[in-house]
């Protein structure tokens, strides 16, 4: 079997046929074929064997492997790919977890120092009290 693809100018699609000069019914097209890899390119597509030639069908084998390898490969891609963009939104995700747990310690940094700020300002008033109380009670007890 003998397979020629051609492009007869830029602008229209390839035009492949096969013809076998064991074949008396001349030339048959290649598209009439079962497609054995319906998800890769027609430029791709493993060309079937000529049945006469051992050499055409160890090609073909070849090819079918490496077709389906080329298969594999893009779904591994595909797997990894996927895997990767949610990664990545998980990153997102962390990033932003992150920088609110950043603003919550600042928080609670700048929410101690006041507290500590706010214990000292009552300390020094309970004991300003104290001491008014008592200047208190001694001005009353002198009788």
């Amino acid at each position: 079997m003998i397979t020629s693809t051609r492009r007869v100018s830029p602008d229209k699609s390839e035009v492949r046929i096969a013809f076998s000069l064991e074949d008396p019914s001349g030339v048959k097209d290649v598209e009439d074929l079962p497609n054995p890899f319906p998800d890769l390119e027609q430029r791709l597509q493993p060309v079937p064997p000529c049945g006469s030639l051992r050499e055409s069908a160890e090609v073909y084998k070849e090819h079918c492997r490496m077709a389906r390898e080329f298969h594999q490969v893009k779904h591994d891609i595909a797997v990894i790919e996927d895997r990767k963009r949610k990664l990545l939104a998980e990153l997102v995700e962390d990033e932003k977890v992150a920088l609110e747990i950043a603003r919550l310690e600042e928080e609670f940094r700048r929410l101690t120092e006041e507290n500590r700020t706010l214990m000292t300002v009552h300390n020094e008033r309970a004991q300003q009290l104290e001491r008014l109380c008592l200047t208190n009670q001694t001005r009353q007890d002198p009788s």
